[in-house]
């Protein structure tokens, strides 16, 4: 597999659909995002953001009503016929409910789209035995799809979608019915095709944890807008929009119960967030020795995000105003963020 190409391209892109007479329902509104070759690029938003529908774009399984999907500069959304099937091929995709052959055998499982391209059956098989053997379930090649786990399924779809050597995957929320170990697993299979072949990775998911683990870049996307959209750990570090928030409040929860707030006062109570060395500081007990205030940490966590730790703190500071003051000068001289928390 190689991926030197793998571009993705949304310009202005819109899709209605017309389920019944005089009625249209309107997935995704004026989307522009770009999916740089050999990246890893998350889409994230709850149940009926116009997620799936963004991803099968890109494969030609739907066509755009306004604006272009281009993938390594050509319009897919123009291709019809053999020229849509060529452009297919290079298109991988990975489903949530796995969509194998429950009484057919992995290795022919794997191997049916090579078949279905016309590709001998000793051919399809050898090279079904060679992306097996990298999803590591080579043992379980003559075993029935319907045998497995849902985690080893997972692994045949990737399997059978890596099958073609292609240069784009996409990923339709193909964690979602895993639990937290399979999926662990499962991340760290697709960050593995990501590092060694290049190939570029579209993920959509509503699980924040799998773009803090996975994605390079996230768009979060609502009512079929794009509502924000940088790097990871920018997002996480700041996010700017209310349902970005609330995603990354699921990884990193942001604040304390109201009930708590209320009994300890706003005044001097602050989250602190901090970024890979700043979280070895001394910061707590500095602040006691060198600047005379009280400090009660009232929560403390901290998470790798794409090879950084973040951590934060939330903490109540007492004393005198003019040392509560400096306290929070110190403070946010060695911290990425100060905020006051309130209900």
């Amino acid at each position: 597999m190689t991926s030197e190409s793998g571009r993705i391209e949304f310009e202005s892109v819109s899709k209605s659909f017309s389920p019944r007479k005089n009625v249209t329902t309107t997935a995704l509104h004026e989307i522009s995002l770009t999916v740089d070759p050999g990246s890893i690029f998350g889409v994230i938003g709850y149940s009926g953001a116009g997620k799936s529908t963004l991803i099968r774009l890109v494969n030609g399984l739907e066509r755009p009503s306004t604006g272009r999907v281009l993938v390594d500069g050509l319009d897919v959304g123009t291709l019809k016929g053999r020229r849509l099937r060529e452009a297919q091929k290079r298109t991988g995709m990975i489903f949530q409910q796995f969509n194998l052959l429950e009484t057919v055998k992995v290795r022919d499982n794997v191997a049916m789209p090579l078949r279905l391209d016309g590709v001998g059956a000793a051919a399809a098989r050898a090279k079904a035995e060679e992306v097996l053997d990298f999803v590591g379930l080579s043992s379980k090649a003559d075993s029935f799809a319907g045998d497995l786990s849902g985690g080893q399924k997972q692994r045949v779809g990737i399997a059978r979608a890596l099958v073609r050597n292609p240069r784009i995957l996409l990923s339709d929320e193909a964690t979602s019915a895993l639990d937290p170990t399979t999926t662990a697993q499962i991340i760290e299979l697709l960050r593995s095709i990501n590092r060694e072949y290049g190939t570029t990775i579209l993920v959509v998911t509503h699980e924040m944890d799998v773009i803090k683990d996975l994605a390079h870049r996230v768009a979060v996307v609502a009512d079929g807008t794009v509502v924000e959209q940088g790097t990871v750990l920018d997002t996480f570090l700041r996010p700017r929009s209310p349902i970005t928030r609330d995603f990354v409040t699921t990884v990193v929860p942001q604040g304390l119960p109201d009930r708590v707030i209320d009994h300890l006062g706003g005044d001097g109570l602050w989250r602190l967030l901090l970024l890979d060395e700043q979280v070895t500081q001394p910061l707590l007990s500095d602040l006691i020795s060198k600047l005379g205030v009280e400090v009660n940490m009232l929560h403390a966590d901290m998470t790798e995000i794409q090879e950084h730790t973040v951590g934060q703190m939330i903490v109540k500071v007492t004393g005198a105003p003019d040392r509560v003051a400096a306290a929070r000068a110190f403070l946010t001289e060695r911290v990425v963020h100060l905020e006051e928390v309130r209900p």
